[in-house]
């Protein structure tokens, strides 16, 4: 649902005026969670995006398999230095690969971080980073092999595993209902509900 002024946000130009109406969606990289602007504004910084934080959002939230917190004093601040060419947050994040010890973590979080990186922080399409002046690469690896490019292929990975998501939905959903976290006594009956709400 759009009115004019947030489909202007979205890069729709055919609805006019104030009043909230259905709208369907011709590109399917905003179909779902992964193309609104609350939940790339809520996986980012203030001031840029986060492949690393939207790779672990999807990782916790979708996938129910949230990522190992980073060890203690890792260096996480990923400025660019006085006078330095600014590079693209793709360039900047590749040290974390070429190091065996992070890329244990990193090789996992930013296959599913990546693909979201065509979207700023508020959830604008873009082709180019603004700072680095240079075109984003989305394409990404996951841990399987599968190749991923944009918002919309990783969307498809995350359902092919349909089951894993909606155990994962489902466990969400109890933890809000409950108003605590999940324990390993409450996974039966979590099951249970994916169980009879496949049929």
């Amino acid at each position: 649902f759009r009115n004019e002024r947030l489909a202007r946000h979205y890069g729709i130009t055919t609805v006019q005026g104030a009043q909230f109406r259905r709208v369907h969606l011709e590109d399917e990289n905003r179909y779902g969670l992964l193309g609104k602007g609350a939940v790339l504004l809520h996986t980012s910084y203030g001031n840029r995006t986060s492949p690393v934080v939207r790779g672990a959002w999807v990782l916790d939230k979708l996938r129910g398999t949230p990522p190992a917190p980073p060890p203690p004093n890792v260096v996480t601040d990923l400025s660019t230095p006085p006078g330095a060419q600014p590079k693209t947050m793709r360039a900047m994040l590749e040290q974390h690969r070429a190091d065996p010890t992070c890329n244990m973590c990193h090789g996992v979080i930013e296959p599913h971080g990546l693909p979201l990186e065509r979207f700023t922080v508020t959830g604008q399409w873009r082709d180019v980073d603004w700072q680095a002046d240079a075109p984003i690469d989305s394409k990404v690896a996951m841990p399987d092999g599968t190749e991923v490019a944009s918002p919309a292929e990783l969307g498809r990975v995350l359902l092919s595993r349909r089951g894993q998501f909606v155990q994962a939905l489902t466990t969400k959903l109890m933890m809000y209902a409950l108003g605590r976290e999940i324990e390993p006594q409450d996974m039966p009956q979590v099951r249970a509900i994916v169980r009879a709400a496949a049929k």
